[in-house]
């Protein structure tokens, strides 16, 4: 299972080119939504397994109440009762958290039950509150990881602000064909991968961080760029082109699955 944004199904997309490869063009695959869940789903018959990806924002519960829609940053999704019989579990959040007007997703914020609902509060305050709650429900005992792999993928960069990777005479991402070379990206790191990595430290449960962030900044030219299928001139410098740098992303969940068989 697979859970997170539209970059969650990029890798979903990946995870699925990759073992339709591996088990040939015979093989029976069936594909839908998942009950009332609208996660959609690749199962390859043959082998028993099943490939989910559940499209929430961020992994807090977001309600829909009088005044709107209020995302509760104290509560997970209520996904969270399906995700729990999962054999490996993928999670992210990370781009929505600083969007605003009416694409943000959600009209007000509460934070705690007690606590009053608000308009808004600061985003990354909001950020590190949320996976704080996923944190929490991680540690909760819901999971059996005697059964369950839990992975947490780290930022998915954009590449909107050249100057970030010194083409400041750039406007965005459409013109790079190649990408960097080395393997330090001049801006750095984004600002909450810190949180990432302190919320994670505080998780007793055995939890795999997957820090692709600094691997995928380096590829400035894996983007669809001016090819998205968007239109009306759009640069699309978020998701990612397949086969590419999704393709690495699955390449070392599965390393660190064989590892964890063979150390069996």
């Amino acid at each position: 299972v697979i859970v997170g944004d539209s970059i969650s199904f990029n890798q979903q997309e990946s995870l699925t080119c990759l073992l339709h490869a591996a088990v040939g063009p015979n093989s029976k695959i069936t594909t839908g939504t998942m009950g009332p869940y609208n996660s959609n789903y690749v199962t390859f018959q043959e082998y028993g397994v099943t490939i989910a990806e559940f499209y929430t924002r961020f992994l807090a519960q977001i309600t829909t109440e009088k005044i709107g829609r209020v995302l509760k940053l104290h509560l997970i999704n209520d996904y969270g009762n399906v995700w729990k019989d999962a054999d490996v579990l993928i999670f992210n959040t990370g781009f929505w958290w600083d969007v605003n007007g009416n694409q943000k997703g959600w009209d007000f914020i509460q934070d705690g039950e007690n606590n009053p609902i608000v308009r808004d509060m600061d985003r990354t305050l909001a950020f590190r509150k949320a996976l704080t709650t996923w944190a929490k429900w991680v540690d909760s005992g819901v999971l059996n990881f005697a059964k369950t792999k839990v992975f947490y993928q780290g930022f998915y960069p954009d590449h909107y602000r050249p100057s970030e990777w010194g083409r400041p005479e750039l406007k965005d991402c459409a013109k790079e064909t190649e990408p960097m070379s080395g393997s330090t990206y001049p801006a750095g790191p984004p600002p909450r991968l810190s949180i990432v990595e302190q919320v994670l430290s505080s998780i007793k449960s055995p939890v795999q961080f997957l820090n692709v962030t600094t691997l995928s900044q380096l590829r400035k030219d894996g983007h669809p760029g001016r090819y998205s299928d968007a239109g009306n001139g759009f640069v699309d410098c978020t998701h990612w082109c397949l086969a590419g740098i999704p393709d690495t992303w699955s390449s070392i969940i599965f390393a660190y699955l064989t590892l964890d068989e063979n150390m069996a």
